[in-house]
């Protein structure tokens, strides 16, 4: 059985819930004797340009204030996204993540500027082999992965798992995720610039008319989506079995990693912070939960949530949860342990 530490805060003061995720980092490290290294990664999710109920940066300062104390370098790390947007390009993700206020320590963009540097984990899983991985990640055996409990129009919710998943995978890995297909072009859009035959390492894309891809060739690092200039390049969008697919990605992601997890329960909304438009909260705020599982905390979450609405919300995601469980992942068997308030 795995344990989740607890701490209940149903108020709005981001200030109070990050002394809230620091007494339950320092409950975990205190039970694990964990060491700290010198330089220490934290996994966060910048919010997308318009979305107003991301978590701040100041749910965050508590910890990093810890760890500077202790003489830990800490920084925030995060890959970009798959489809085109604000957050793209590393420096456009950088750019956007210091207009959302996140200037406290640096940002470190693991799979690079165009999203196409990454390292393959193997894992020899039932839909994936290998996972593409953001090549910085693999500098770093220790972790803390933060995350904001919400819910994913494909994946059913947002938690610990999909911040393994998809916010440690290059772009290329974001589309095996989803798809696991080559993109597609448009021949209409397509003005036949030549770009995206420039950016492909692999001579998986000729031009004639406009831009071919070679699917034997093609090894869906989604470089050429990112590059072309009209948008003429998308994700050929499969979401058959997504949410298998993200449980085996976090697996990657974790494979050989000491993680903690720490996850708010708070500004709970239908879709995820992805979305770049202001959105209405569905349920109560809730706490902060955290565990070295991060099974055990995605499944407390989830339960809580659906406690506190009475609804079934974003049970979908629970596939991902068995999923998980099955190729050890993590456990749906937990014990909460509540930590009460300094």
């Amino acid at each position: 059985m795995s344990i989740v530490y607890f701490i209940e805060n149903s108020g709005i003061d981001y200030a109070e819930l990050g002394k809230d995720a620091l007494e339950l980092f320092k409950k975990l490290e205190s039970d694990t004797k964990q060491s700290l290294v010198k330089e220490m990664p934290i996994k966060v999710h910048f919010g997308e340009k318009g979305n107003i109920t991301y978590m701040p940066p100041t749910c965050y300062d508590a910890i990093i204030n810890y760890l500077q104390e202790k003489g830990i370098s800490p920084f925030f790390i995060e890959t970009s996204v798959l489809y085109r947007g604000a957050r793209t390009r590393a420096k456009d993700h950088i750019r956007i993540a210091r207009e959302h206020g996140f200037t406290q320590i640096p940002i470190v963009i693991a799979d690079g500027e165009w999203g196409t540097e990454y390292n393959e984990i193997e894992i020899n899983k039932e839909y994936i082999d290998r996972c593409k991985i953001g090549a910085a990640y693999g500098n770093y055996r220790e972790l803390i992965v933060m995350s904001h409990f919400k819910g994913h129009i494909s994946a059913g919710f947002g938690g610990a798992i999909k911040q393994l998943a998809m916010g440690f995978a290059s772009r290329g890995g974001k589309l095996a995720q989803h798809s696991g297909l080559s993109p597609i072009v448009e021949s209409e859009k397509c003005i036949a610039c030549g770009l995206c035959v420039e950016k492909c390492d692999f001579d998986a894309i000729c031009l004639e008319d406009y831009a071919i891809i070679d699917k034997d060739k093609c090894v869906g690092c989604a470089g050429c989506i990112a590059v072309c200039p009209e948008g003429a390049i998308r994700n050929n969008w499969d979401r058959s079995k997504l949410r298998e697919k993200l449980a085996e990605y976090a697996y990657g992601a974790s494979k050989g990693k000491d993680i903690t997890y720490i996850t708010f329960v708070h500004n709970i909304t239908k879709e995820c912070d992805c979305l770049g438009r202001p959105m209405e909260l569905i349920a109560d705020n809730i706490g902060v939960l955290a565990s070295k599982d991060p099974v055990a905390l995605d499944c407390a979450c989830l339960d809580m949530v659906q406690e506190n609405t009475g609804k079934k919300l974003f049970e979908e995601g629970r596939i991902a949860l068995e999923h998980g469980e099955k190729i050890g992942l993590g456990s749906r068997n937990y014990q909460i342990v509540e930590i009460p308030k300094v």
